[in-house]
């Protein structure tokens, strides 16, 4: 019998990985939406709970072009719009 290593991301329990690494970046990645999403509530209350998840999900999963765009011009066709 094999036995197979996997991680499972402690922010998104039903989410698994193969690679410890993989998984500690998608943790990070929910930690950044999570915070985004609390200074959106505070920044635009009248912005739903789901949308603020959404936006802040959209806006960590792209957070390097984000960083490069406030840095100056830079064209935002790279921005994933793919769905968790």
């Amino acid at each position: 019998m094999a036995v197979e290593v996997v991680y499972r991301s402690s922010r998104d329990p039903e989410r698994l990985f193969m690679d410890k690494a993989e998984a500690d970046r998608y943790d990070k990645m929910l930690e950044l939406a999570e915070a985004l999403a609390a200074a959106l509530e505070k920044a635009v209350p009248s912005l739903g709970e789901e949308q603020r998840e959404e936006v802040g999900i959209f806006m960590a999963r792209n957070r390097e072009v984000f960083a490069k765009a406030f840095k100056g011009p830079v064209d935002l066709s790279e921005l994933n719009y793919e769905k968790l």
